[in-house]
């Protein structure tokens, strides 16, 4: 149900080490089984933060049952890890965090 959406100006290398490392980041920060966690990585050339092209990333955690008390660790640990695997500046990080209701949530065929 955790699902970490990063879209970035640079190219930023899928290699399944790095995609298991942010999922388990996400899994360990939010004290939830990693079977559930979905990483997704995109890149978009055409992005530009404080007007400028330098490396950027905008990150979206979405997660039922997130807490605001979570935000400030994840927040923490995700642009740690963004910077030592891409070397994104953690100022160029921004990370959307939302907890939807479980019945706006489906997966195998129901609602959470």
């Amino acid at each position: 149900m955790p699902y970490l959406s990063i879209i970035s100006n640079q190219v930023l290398d899928t290699d399944s080490n790095q995609l298991n490392l942010l999922s388990k980041t996400v899994a360990r920060g939010l004290n939830k089984p990693e079977s559930y966690v979905m990483v997704s990585v995109q890149h978009n050339p055409d992005m530009l933060f404080a007007g400028k092209k330098e490396p950027l990333a905008f990150c979206e955690l979405k997660s039922l049952g997130l807490q605001i008390s979570q935000t400030a660790e994840l927040s923490k640990s995700l642009c740690i890890c963004l910077n030592k695997l891409y070397g994104i500046s953690t100022e160029r990080i921004y990370i959307e965090f939302s907890a939807p209701a479980r019945s706006m949530w489906g997966w195998n065929t129901k609602t959470f």
